[in-house]
């Protein structure tokens, strides 16, 4: 077969010169002859991926996959195309096994991280932890966004600031990588809050489901979502936390259709827990101290001075003394 490549190549030039003016290298002519089966291998190669596109697609339902075929069949047909050019340019079998042992030399020392990241490509392909379009959150760098692209080397993810992040699949297969599209997009979200403990409890937790299904993006009821083995009520669900320090900590679980827009479903979440506990005897808590006075804690004094205002009395933290005597004070003279 490499013989009649070669013939077919020798011939083809041996009809080149004959058509050029006379005097043209060979070599020249072999060069331009290689450069052309090169530019016509790279049209051919978009086109068998045009070709095979829908093929390839509707057998293939992973987007990722298939696009890692199609980049395979383009570098088949380019790889065709380089071997008949250095049919042309007369390139034996003896230089070709020089040139990939030198590669692999290549390969093995300089390329070492490019070559785990092809390995960690094909563990993502198998594995499929994410696709293209879903949403993921890489947790230790905090980027969250859409999977734009998966290859045999790197992930892209077009984040949610409208920027794009490249992250090696080497570096990615080894970092705790949260789905928000995988198989259900339906999201539990949860937000906590505290109430005084003078507030009206059951009020409260119902004022705060009410206003959960308030929001266009709340699930507001339906039948149980299952997770696993277990089972979650739709309907926004409102349940006590603890009994803090300054108040009753409540935490609402809402579930919301898409993962996109968590921010803005929160906040409008939390607007229409204002709203209605406005309405009803609930109030939010915050740091406060309540001071007890016993018959130990002294005899607190105060005047009134010109402006009419309460002024305290200079010695009104003073305690009583012996035998329940108070001090002698200048102001009684």
């Amino acid at each position: 077969m490499r013989e009649v490549l070669r013939r077919d190549a020798s011939s083809v030039v041996e009809a080149a010169q004959a058509v050029l003016p006379s005097g043209t290298p060979e070599l020249a002519v072999e060069i331009a002859l290689a450069l052309l089966v090169l530019v016509v291998g790279w049209y051919l190669s978009k086109l068998a991926v045009r070709v095979a596109g829908r093929t390839v697609a509707r057998r293939i339902e992973r987007p990722s996959v298939t696009r890692t075929v199609l980049r395979g069949v383009r570098l088949a047909v380019l790889l065709w195309a380089i071997g008949i050019a250095a049919g042309i340019l007369g390139v034996g079998d003896t230089q070709i096994l020089l040139s990939v042992t030198v590669i692999s030399a290549v390969i093995a020392i300089v390329l070492a991280p490019l070559v785990g990241s092809l390995i960690n490509g094909l563990y993502i392909l198998a594995d499929r932890p994410y696709e293209i379009g879903d949403m993921i959150e890489v947790t230790d760098a905090g980027h969250r966004g859409f999977v734009e692209d998966i290859t045999i080397r790197y992930t892209k993810i077009f984040t949610l600031q409208n920027t794009f992040i490249v992250i090696p699949n080497s570096e990615i297969h080894a970092r705790d990588v949260v789905n928000f599209s995988a198989e259900d997009e339906r999201t539990r979200i949860s937000i906590r809050l505290e109430i005084t403990y003078d507030s009206d409890l059951e009020a409260a937790r119902q004022a705060a489901e009410r206003a959960a299904r308030s929001v266009d993006a709340v699930i507001s009821g339906g039948p149980d979502i299952r997770i696993g083995s277990a089972r979650y009520a739709a309907a926004p669900s409102c349940y006590i936390a603890e009994y803090g320090d300054h108040g009753i900590a409540l935490e609402l679980f809402f579930w919301m259709n898409h993962p996109y827009k968590q921010i803005v479903v929160r906040s409008a979440v939390q607007d229409a827990i204002n709203e209605r506990f406005a309405d009803i005897d609930a109030e939010f808590a915050y740091p406060r101290r309540h001071h007890v006075f016993d018959g130990s804690s002294g005899v607190a004094r105060v005047s009134v001075d010109d402006s009419g205002f309460e002024r305290p009395h200079a010695n009104a933290s003073r305690s009583p003394g012996p035998a329940g005597e108070r001090p002698a004070d200048p102001t009684d003279q």
